[in-house]
């Protein structure tokens, strides 16, 4: 259970996304799906998340996803570091559960990836809300 926290944690953190006109874009409501991979196993997942600028090109984001085994809340702080392009790191403090996650925007659509420290991430595709 605490590798498929991780993942859901992953996935969340995936959902941030950007519009390629402003910088400041990535604010606001997202929702979408992906999968998660833990050990041997990988599920699907449902995830909204909710970004809010802090200062600059630096956004905090809140999200929660669901998959057939449960449900997890995680945070994560990203920051542009390119074009359409935001890198940070993510935490689930339910499973104490921490990686990185990287996103790319394209319009209102955002493609995420979460590394976790150990084994086990996901892959997201969220649109604005």
């Amino acid at each position: 259970m605490p590798m498929l926290a991780f993942l859901l944690a992953f996935a969340t953190a995936l959902f941030a996304t950007d519009m390629s006109a402003k910088a400041d874009t990535l604010s606001g409501s997202w929702a979408g799906g992906g999968s998660v991979h833990y050990s041997e196993t990988r599920e699907r997942a449902r995830c909204r998340a909710t970004f809010s600028r802090v200062s600059g090109t630096l956004y905090r984001m809140n999200a929660s996803c669901a998959t057939p085994s449960g449900r997890v809340d995680q945070s994560a702080t990203v920051n542009r570091v390119g074009n359409n392009e935001y890198a940070g790191n993510f935490h689930n403090s339910q499973y104490n559960v921490s990686g990185s996650i990287h996103i790319r925007l394209h319009g209102n659509t955002q493609y995420v990836k979460l590394s976790g420290a150990g084994a086990g991430g996901g892959t997201f595709k969220l649109r604005r809300r």
